[in-house]
């Protein structure tokens, strides 16, 4: 078997992803389906840390824009998160992938508290790591905390996970003659505002050198393709020289 290009990355996942066909909520075979693509990531070897959004159950921002206080509905979406990530480690489990789930905001019933040394030792023995709970800090994105963890676990990469085939210079879904990029750095997205992550996360991403590779998680064997060094998607890198 091929060895992989990347030996440990953190990969993003929205929280909108789990909805599959759904309005809102979470689509069990969707997320059996996400499951299956982490699977063939971890069988090539490669360690696996994760990141939910909760914009599925709960947005905090959304929340706030209508009333609510911004800490109240920040917590609030971490606690979304955290449904997230067990729900996903359940898929996980269905399909035969051993993982753990560690939170930011401790809660020992049903998740380990996010201890570094002991995620870096559950990747040494092969399994899934998913981050709930954000950072455990309002005001701070799952973008943000994707960066955060990457630069803690000394990934490889961050593999961000989206409902398009890379960047665009606008929507391609709104504008069929949209631009797709190969290649960027993380100063070109910030300059030019392209939504792919807060500036904050790419900010943090750059200052540690961290790669963003952006691809359609729709698209099945995406991450195994991109972890066996295929050009797919986006690549978000320090420099574009």
């Amino acid at each position: 078997m091929k060895s992989p290009v990347y030996n440990r990355i953190l990969l993003k996942l929205s929280g909108e992803a789990f909805k599959g066909e759904r309005e809102y909520g979470i689509d069990p075979k969707f997320l059996v389906y996400i499951a299956n693509e982490i699977k063939e990531g971890v069988a090539l070897g490669t360690q696996i840390g994760i990141v939910i959004g909760g914009g599925n159950i709960f947005r905090g921002m959304a929340a706030a824009a209508n009333g609510m206080d911004r800490v109240t509905g920040d917590y609030m979406g971490m606690l979304a998160t955290v449904m997230n990530a067990l729900a996903l480690q359940d898929a996980l489990m269905k399909v035969g992938v051993d993982s753990r789930v560690q939170t930011a905001i401790e809660m020992q019933e049903v998740a380990e508290p996010f201890i570094l040394k002991k995620a870096l030792r559950h990747f040494e023995k092969g399994r899934v790591v998913i981050f709930g709970g954000g950072t455990g800090n309002p005001f701070f994105t799952t973008d943000t905390t994707a960066a955060l963890r990457a630069a803690e676990i000394h990934a490889d990469a961050i593999f961000k996970a989206t409902k398009v085939d890379g960047v665009y210079d606008c929507d391609p879904v709104t504008n069929p003659n949209a631009i797709k990029y190969d290649r960027l750095s993380h100063m070109d997205v910030i300059k030019n505002r392209l939504k792919v992550m807060d500036n904050t996360a790419l900010s943090l991403s750059m200052d540690n050198h961290t790669p963003i590779m952006v691809f359609n998680l729709k698209i099945a064997g995406n991450i195994r393709k991109i972890l066996s060094g295929e050009e797919i998607g986006t690549k978000i890198v320090g420099t574009t020289v």
